[in-house]
């Protein structure tokens, strides 16, 4: 059985979302003591989708999650940041766990062998779901988990017809050792911004340095936006000839999870609500809403506020 929480079928759809996250919405498990865990809502994809909304941007999370006490709770705290949640499916399948060894950075492995997930299906969204759609984001596990990630990329490849901006960020697991270069190559090709971690270049690019993992990766589409976050804080941001390069703010980090995550939001939504910001300006929006992520524990949404005092900082700090 499946069901699309709030919302109709038919009909077009009003107040369409205009940013779109499309991908896994997971239930963390974190490791506390030997015989002790916790669990947190995540998901790469969903974390970018949640930042986005917390920032005020007016966006969908589409995929799917179980119908049971673990997706339940990721449809409250989807709705909790004011997130449409119109496009989440909830179906009858086992919940996708991220079982989280402690560690920083932290080391996963993933339980859901047929999870709700993998049986997300485009064609139940409803009508109209992508009329006011701007920018889409893939990426994450999602995209190396099938039959899913061809559905994925197929529409990907549909929304960047229709002249939606597609972003991307592979964000590396182990599960991506193996067979990942077609959908890495695929998923580039129709993405207007890709965004990368060091770490992640190392998975993707075993035997290469950091330079030459990085040249290869725009080889597959130099015209695209490229965000590159390092260790220590430093960030780069490029396209074409033009880059630049940035610190984040000092800030008393909690935990590094999800500031990825957040330094993606933070940089679509600059590129959506200020397109016309020098390169600089959207690097900082991304690193400011990165740091702030990390000031709380867990994936938890940077607090608009936080993110505008830390971007401000670096604007006029002019940190590089």
């Amino acid at each position: 059985m499946r069901d699309v929480v709030s919302g109709t079928a038919t009909g077009a759809m009003p107040d369409a979302p205009e940013l779109l996250c499309i991908g896994e919405a997971l239930t963390d498990m974190l490791q506390q003591a030997p015989d002790q865990w916790i669990s947190r809502v995540g998901g790469s994809t969903w974390n970018v989708a949640r930042a986005l909304a917390a920032l005020g941007a007016r966006t969908a999370f589409a995929g799917a999650v179980s119908r049971d006490l673990f997706g339940d709770e990721l449809v409250r705290a989807s709705a909790a940041v004011g997130l449409d949640t119109r496009l989440l499916q909830q179906v009858d399948r086992a919940p996708l766990l991220a079982i989280v060894e402690q560690g920083e950075p932290p080391r996963y492995f993933f339980v859901g062998g047929d999870s709700a997930d993998l049986h997300f299906d485009p064609d139940a969204l409803p009508e109209g779901w992508s009329g006011e759609a701007r920018r889409a984001h893939f990426g994450g596990i999602s995209l190396a988990r099938e039959p899913l990630a061809s559905r994925l990329i197929a529409l990907a490849e549909r929304l960047k017809e229709q002249g939606v901006a597609i972003s991307y960020d592979p964000n590396f697991r182990n599960l991506m050792a193996h067979g990942y270069e077609p959908t890495l190559r695929r998923m580039c090709a129709v993405a207007d911004v890709i965004k990368v971690s060091d770490d992640d270049l190392r998975g993707l690019f075993p035997g290469l340095g950091l330079d030459d993992a990085m040249t290869r990766l725009r080889a597959f589409n130099p015209d695209a936006l490229y965000l590159l976050t390092r260790g220590g804080g430093v960030a780069y941001l490029s396209r074409g000839d033009a880059a630049c390069m940035a610190r984040a703010p000092a800030v008393t980090v909690a935990d590094t999870v999800g500031a990825g995550d957040a330094a993606v939001a933070g940089l679509l939504h600059s590129l959506h609500r200020h397109p016309d910001r020098p390169l600089r300006a959207h690097l900082h929006a991304a690193l400011a809403a990165g740091s702030a992520a990390c000031l709380q524990r867990g994936a938890t949404p940077p607090e608009a506020a936080t993110v505008s005092r830390l971007y401000d900082q670096l604007q006029a700090e002019g940190v590089a």
